[in-house]
């Protein structure tokens, strides 16, 4: 699945980006940012008009908005928060 498509309050493992959908300027911006592949994320909101943009994303202790457009570019595994004992 696609960053974009990743439910609420998940968090997923960046497995590979298509950097060939972005412009390069962004690309460098994200990477910049630490969206690249292996890369922990969770998602933490979504907007909420028509377009659902932006996103808010997790990354380390940082948040970063980011495009619909660009999480397209974004494929992830979902990762599993371990159980509570």
């Amino acid at each position: 699945m696609t960053l974009d498509q990743l439910p609420l309050g998940s968090s997923a493992r960046i497995a590979a980006v298509d950097w060939t959908l972005l412009v390069p300027e962004e690309a460098q911006r994200l990477r910049a940012l630490g969206l690249d592949e292996g890369a922990q994320v969770t998602l933490a909101y979504r907007g909420v008009f028509l377009g659902r943009d932006p996103l808010a994303i997790e990354i380390g202790r940082m948040t970063v908005a980011l495009r619909r457009a660009h999480a397209r570019a974004m494929t992830v595994e979902t990762t599993h928060a371990p159980q509570a004992a």
